[in-house]
């Protein structure tokens, strides 16, 4: 019933690395399958390299983080992307990853500014941080508590408008309505970071672009008004 699923997650994995956004075993993709009563993720299996990589191996879990099928260890990170999909009801794909450029942002725990129009194609504006975790979060239920912060970040913000977050000290998260898309988000999340990076270099006092930039940017690509590409 789930194989189509295990297979889109299975390849949105594979082109992490092939995009070169992950290193060994690292980083994760999710999917979704919300269509019955019982929703059901699938997600790479925990510490599994991208070269042994193989739908058989997806795992599938329920939104309670129950292992419905499979034989290996769900990511470790399992929590948090059953946080997200719980929040986000539109999200049906979550990715992962610690990209560097994405990963200085989250380090520095700093948001990354809509400096541009390459930026306000895809993000209606700042990529934002988290919070950092106390050391109760930290001690207690840590993957959960990391998506329970992004849940807090992201109140008054439409997560499809800005489908990421850098975790505070951590790395990105990105999502879309897919798999394939949340991988796509965090291939074009690392170009801005690296963009952003340069921008900051060259002027560190510039600052994002005007509000009327940005709409006009991210609403001709996005929503019922949009005319960018063939519709």
């Amino acid at each position: 019933m789930y194989e189509q699923l295990k297979r889109d997650v299975c390849d949105a994995n594979i082109e992490l690395q092939r995009q070169e956004l992950v290193v060994y075993s690292f980083g994760n993709v999710s999917g979704i399958d919300r269509s019955g009563d019982d929703p059901v993720v699938a997600i790479k299996p925990s510490g599994v390299p991208y070269r042994e990589l193989v739908p058989e191996k997806i795992v599938l879990v329920d939104l309670q983080g129950n292992v419905i099928e499979g034989d290996l260890r769900p990511s470790s990170d399992t929590p948090t992307h059953l946080e997200l999909y719980r929040s986000f009801a539109d999200v049906g794909g979550i990715c992962h990853t610690h990209s560097a450029n994405a990963t200085m942002w989250a380090q520095a725990c700093l948001e990354i500014p809509c400096f541009g129009t390459t930026h306000a194609d895809y993000f209606y504006g700042a990529v934002p941080v988290t919070k950092q975790l106390s050391d109760k979060d930290i001690k207690g239920d840590y993957e959960s508590n990391v998506g329970r912060s992004i849940v807090e970040r992201f109140a008054g913000i439409k997560p499809l408008e800005i489908p990421a977050v850098l975790v505070a000290c951590h790395g990105p998260f990105s999502w879309g309505i897919s798999p394939g898309k949340a991988v796509e988000v965090a291939v074009l999340l690392e170009q801005i970071a690296a963009i952003g990076t340069g921008t900051i270099i060259i002027n560190p006092a510039q600052r994002a672009i005007s509000q009327s930039l940005l709409n006009k940017h991210y609403l001709r690509k996005h929503g019922d008004s949009a005319y960018y590409g063939q519709g």
